[in-house]
């Protein structure tokens, strides 16, 4: 259990963070830069529970947030082995088959797109789409550590599919696609 009596420790005024094998990394780091990414996203998704009315779908979100945290844990452990045990948390391939289980359960109530969709529609679909975009951020920002350091393969497929969830999730909050705005290519020339 993570216990904070003291939020500012002092310890990152020289601009380092820690991590936790007790190493300590520059805080602009490729690391450091993915940590903040899944951060991001993940208060991206807050703002988008906000603004969902089904409880379905904030209750959906709130897991995948504790996942997110999950993440941001996995990519803390610096290091090539991947198991999880009592003291090391990762991100396992359970996490990744329940956001695909997610997708297919949601697009059964979908009609298959005939067009891209611009991320709009309704104002909750719409921040959704925005945690969708800071999703794909943090996964652009684990592959980039991924090619310098080791990154947990479960970790790269669970962030790739988290956009995946986003995206069908703002279709099915668009009154199951049926607000959802089409692009048309070329319409203003």
């Amino acid at each position: 259990m993570v216990k904070l009596n003291k939020i500012y420790t002092r310890t990152g005024d020289d601009g380092t963070t820690g991590l936790v094998d007790g190493s300590r990394l520059s805080k602009h780091t490729p690391r450091l830069q993915a940590i903040g990414a899944v951060d991001e996203a993940n208060c991206a998704i807050g703002v988008a529970i906000g603004a969902v009315s089904a409880k379905e779908y904030q209750s959906a979100l709130t897991c995948i947030q504790n996942d997110m945290f999950d993440l941001g844990a996995d990519l803390g452990t610096p290091g090539e082995d991947f198991a999880p045990s009592e003291m090391v948390l990762r991100i396992v391939p359970e996490q990744v088959s329940a956001l695909e289980q997610a997708i297919d359960a949601l697009n059964l109530s979908l009609e298959p797109l005939s067009s891209f969709i611009l991320p709009g529609g309704s104002d909750a679909a719409a921040r959704i789409h925005v945690a969708r975009a800071a999703a794909r951020r943090a996964e652009r920002a684990m592959t980039a550590l991924a090619e310098t350091d080791p990154v947990n393969p479960a970790a790269l497929a669970f962030i790739n599919r988290l956009s995946d969830y986003l995206f069908v999730l703002a279709r099915a909050v668009n009154a199951t696609g049926e607000g959802d705005v089409l692009w048309v290519p070329g319409k203003n020339r």
